[in-house]
């Protein structure tokens, strides 16, 4: 789906469905910026990401929703893609293994893990949505 504010950049929603990690960044109550990667997809207008329980990062979207995901970059620091936006931690969200499109982009991934579907849906149960703010992209 193309979101709006991409309605001139259509490279940079390219870049959303076919790259498999971004960078996420979330801030501590103390204001610590903590940074980490995730695996994502673009569903209707918001990021789905699935993350482990009882971590930072969860934690940090629970008490502050103000997020940012970036792509990574070219080595000379070009195509530089910074979504910030608003994260939601989705209750009763479903299991990874139920979003077929989620399952189709990172299945070989999970399977390299050793890894399937539903077990990696036990390890990542937590689903959160990002709605995209602001991009910033050169």
């Amino acid at each position: 789906m193309l979101w709006p504010m991409f309605d001139e950049r259509p490279d940079i929603q390219e870049r959303l469905d076919g790259e498999l990690v971004a960078w996420m960044t979330t801030v501590s109550p103390s204001g610590q910026p903590q940074t980490s990667p995730v695996w994502f997809l673009v569903q209707d207008e918001v990021l789905v990401v699935y993350s482990l329980a009882s971590t930072p990062r969860t934690r940090n979207v629970a008490a502050n929703p103000k997020v940012c995901l970036n792509l990574n970059s070219t080595p000379e620091g070009g195509e530089l893609v910074i979504i910030e936006g608003t994260a939601e931690i989705v209750e009763d969200g479903g299991p990874a293994f139920e979003d077929r499109a989620y399952v189709d982009k990172y299945r070989g991934p999970m399977a390299d893990l050793g890894m399937t579907p539903e077990s990696f849906s036990a390890d990542y149960p937590v689903r959160i949505h990002v709605t995209p703010t602001k991009l910033r992209a050169s």
